[in-house]
């Protein structure tokens, strides 16, 4: 893994914003596949390489040449907003994408048992990227070169799920017309995948942990095994131990699997991860790439503010809503953001109050229990500034959230126009 190498012009202009990148980039991204140059720079570049282009302007932009090359305008080095744009624009098609620290924490700890061919278990709920840190071992494995096989073992119809799993001879069942070598050979010599691993059946639980022990598979229709070498992670949206003890899971299976367990908490938990994230779906889902509509401030707290029970998916739906939304314009603004409710097509006073916001909430969406909670925390934040006198810090440390998070839903309030005390929005420490 290579680091990103800057000569002193370079980083003269743009060290604040590539340094911070650049530690979080070597964590996720091959950077020997990265360039990073200024706008200005007309040497001839790398071919091979990713080219991202900076530039410092007063009005952020992102866009992306017909080639795959990526121009950035930032103005503040500092910014989340500019790092999550750096970090969208430097990853590759498959390559993941987080800034929160505990995120980061889970794809070092990834990384360094890449190496070996231990079994994994990923656990986390649906939508929150179990797949992409499955991939994210498999390229950093020794495995590399070899066959990535993903299975979902909930969308296959269970008579048919031990002939695709393990395969089958010509003939070995009505329908089978020709003979299929099943998904654990085809992984031979790479990685398996078996998400949502708590839908297999009972009986075929027991076939996989012998072909997991032995390395080997048995077709059916076939009397002799057929040796395998393949890697298999997990992953499991449900709780394992709970459905051991349920007996609706294999207790050997679960501690054949459990080698070594990874957990993925939804995003809500790892807020750091959400501006990142926005923005890459926006360079991914843009209708003109040549000119690709910035999130403001005032929208990525909102995106912070948002419970997202539907994790990373919800979020990319969210996205493509926005750029729909906002085409035509540079900016992805508050009012772009829609969440699960209809789009308006007549705008409406912004409430001025926490009674009015209540009030307008009851009378256009009184069953949405995604209302209620979002009022439900806006009093809950005014009431903790007003019981601590405005102290941001000690006020952060009640409600059980960072600073900075404080800090964005204050500005997600404002952005809705709710009124908020002078003391809180001085933020007196």
């Amino acid at each position: 893994m290579a680091a990103l190498a800057l000569n002193d012009e370079f980083a003269r202009r743009h060290g604040p914003l590539v340094n911070r990148a650049g530690a979080i980039a070597t964590s996720l991204f091959d950077c020997a596949a990265i360039e990073l140059r200024d706008a200005k720079d007309t040497a001839p570049g790398n071919s091979n390489a990713r080219t991202v282009r900076l530039a410092r302007g007063p009005m952020p932009a992102l866009s992306r040449a017909t080639d795959g090359e990526i121009s950035l305008t930032y103005g503040d080095g500092v910014s989340e907003a500019s790092l999550a744009m750096l970090l969208a624009a430097m990853s590759g098609p498959s390559e993941p994408i987080a800034a929160d620290a505990e995120s980061l924490s889970i794809f070092a700890l990834a990384d360094r048992l890449a190496t070996s061919d231990i079994p994994v278990l990923i656990n986390g709920p649906t939508g929150t990227g179990k797949e992409v840190l499955s991939r994210f071992i498999h390229a950093r494995s020794n495995r590399s070169n070899g066959p990535f096989i993903a299975v979902n073992c909930a969308a296959m119809p269970e008579a048919m799920l031990e002939a695709m799993l393990f395969g089958h001879q010509k003939g070995a069942f009505t329908g089978a017309t020709q003979a299929s070598e099943g998904f654990m050979r085809a992984a031979d010599g790479g990685t398996l995948l078996l998400d949502e691993i708590a839908e297999m059946p009972l009986q075929l639980q027991a076939k996989l942990l012998r072909a997991l022990q032995e390395q080997e598979v048995v077709p059916i229709g076939a009397t002799h095994p057929i040796k395998v070498n393949v890697r298999v992670i997990a992953c499991a949206n449900r709780d394992l131990p709970a459905e051991v003890a349920e007996g609706r899971f294999r207790a050997d299976l679960y501690y054949r699997l459990n080698v070594f367990p990874l957990t993925l908490r939804p995003l809500r938990e790892r807020p750091d991860d959400i501006a990142p994230l926005a923005f890459a779906m926006t360079l991914r889902h843009a209708p003109d790439p040549a000119c690709i509509p910035v999130l403001t401030e005032g929208a990525l707290a909102m995106l912070k503010l948002h419970q997202w029970p539907g994790n990373v998916r919800e979020l990319e739906n969210v996205m493509r809503r926005a750029l729909l939304l906002a085409h035509g314009k540079d900016l992805i603004a508050p009012e772009d953001i829609v969440f699960d409710s209809p789009a308006r097509l007549v705008s409406t006073p912004a409430p001025t109050s926490m009674e009015a916001l209540a009030a307008q909430s009851a009378a256009e969406a009184p069953r949405r229990l995604s209302s209620v909670v979002q009022i439900s925390e806006a009093r809950a934040i005014m009431e903790t500034l007003e019981a601590c006198g405005g102290n941001r810090g000690r006020a952060a440390r009640e409600l059980g959230i960072s600073e900075r998070t404080l800090r964005y839903r204050l500005a997600s309030l404002r952005e809705a126009g709710i009124e908020i005390g002078r003391t809180a929005v001085g933020g007196r420490r």
